[in-house]
């Protein structure tokens, strides 16, 4: 990426720090599900990993960072560099602190074994609340960022790895 520094901020570099305290894995387990997952870091990146389980009702996996403390204004969209398994992923923001607020979802697949890099600009993010989609919630408001994180729900059972090795906030040039 041929970015200048004006144009993009690290969030998180899983590859040079462990900038990384306070993720945590929320799973279908709230609700009576079975799957699991975990979020290591390693020291060549980190890794949200785990099984994805359809059993009583269930079939989510995720995890969320710590509280970002930087206003996001100015940007547009949210690059990250995964190595996936082929499935499906999302990336999700939260704009308040609390269980209860909006989950905003932007979708992307992962190519087995190949190291990645994902441009999700904020007008793709779908606002959800509980898996439902919301009609009546504002657009993504990058100011609000308050947390990131990855999730599974792909309908399909077994076990799921994807590799993270930084997650950025971007601008583009002219717009």
């Amino acid at each position: 990426m041929n970015a200048d520094a004006a144009s993009e901020i690290i969030l998180f570099d899983f590859t040079t720090s462990t900038n990384s305290p306070g993720w945590q894995v929320v799973n279908d387990d709230v609700m009576g599900g079975v799957s699991t997952s975990r979020f290591e870091v390693l020291p060549h990146g980190a890794v949200f990993s785990g099984v994805l389980s359809l059993e009583n009702n269930g079939g989510f996996a995720s995890v969320r960072s710590s509280p970002i403390r930087q206003s996001l204004s100015g940007f547009d969209a949210f690059v990250i560099r995964v190595r996936g398994d082929g499935r499906r992923y999302k990336f999700t923001v939260r704009t308040g602190t609390g269980f209860d607020t909006p989950l905003y979802q932007c979708d992307f697949t992962t190519k087995r074994g190949e190291w990645e890099e994902h441009r999700l600009p904020f007008k793709d993010f779908i606002p959800t609340f509980r898996g439902r989609v919301l009609t009546d919630a504002p657009p993504l408001n990058p100011a609000k960022v308050a947390s990131v994180g990855f999730l599974i729900s792909d309908k399909q059972e077994g076990p799921f790895q994807l590799e993270v090795a930084w997650i950025k906030a971007s601008a583009s040039a002219g717009e």
